[in-house]
């Protein structure tokens, strides 16, 4: 935690209140999903567009905690022109089809700070072969890879990073912070709950010292939310 700050109001026993397991009711009816060839020839296009020897990947939220790959180094970068975002509804992983959930990804606008690790060289390819996997379920994708710039502590660089599909069915912006606290106390999936989701990504951003002020705005709702657990969502 960083010093002089406030600790988070979403502890862990808060959460703990609300976690939860619900059943995978599997792939979602009229989303075409990636095939292995799929995913092999989206490593290849983003490879074609690589202008650099190493390869960095932009970590905003939970593959800070839980990262899909192998990685060498890692330090504090800032994105400009994104911002962290819950605005991908998801009916899995996090929600389901009854209550859907709420999905993290980077949007248009502002900067956020966050992490940025760096791929083993000599398995580039195999590394971001199982991110793409992880963060990449439909076509076209809801979270879309991109290479963006980051800027370091010493000039700036190419890095990888998982993006809004602003056409997409599942984009959904504009929400209140109410509503997306709402969302993340209530809903839960077969990944478990949006709760769980957003402690985790706090907890670790201040591990960093990164204090995302929306993010730290909202983690004060979503504990203000279980605490209080209001059966219905607000309106807005």
């Amino acid at each position: 935690m960083a010093p002089n700050q406030p600790p988070m109001a979403l502890t862990a026993e808060l959460v703990a209140r609300v976690a939860r397991v619900e059943p995978d009711a599997g792939p979602i009816p009229g989303l075409e999903h990636l095939t292995e060839q799929d995913y092999d020839d989206l490593v290849t296009a983003l490879l074609a567009k690589h202008h650099s020897d190493q390869l960095w990947v932009f970590a905003y939220g939970s593959l800070i905690w839980k990262p899909a790959f192998a990685f060498i180094a890692q330090e504090r970068v800032t994105a400009k022109g994104w911002h962290r975002s819950f605005c991908l509804r998801i009916a899995r992983w996090r929600g389901t089809a009854e209550l859907p959930g709420l999905m993290m990804t980077l949007d248009r606008g502002g900067q956020c700070v966050g992490v940025a690790y760096r791929l083993p060289d000599d398995d580039i390819k195999g590394q971001l072969g199982l991110l793409v996997r992880r963060e990449v379920s439909f076509k076209p994708p809801t979270n879309a890879p991109r290479w963006i710039k980051v800027t370091t502590g010493d000039g700036h660089r190419q890095a990888l990073a998982f993006t809004a599909n602003r056409q997409g069915r599942n984009y959904a912006p504009g929400l209140s912070p109410e509503k997306i606290a709402w969302t993340l106390a209530h809903a839960a999936g077969h990944w478990g709950t949006g709760a769980e989701y957003l402690y985790q990504t706090v907890a670790h951003l201040d591990s960093f010292g990164i204090r995302d002020r929306n993010l730290w705005r909202l983690q004060e709702l979503v504990a203000r939310e279980i605490a209080d657990w209001r059966p219905a969502p607000p309106e807005a």
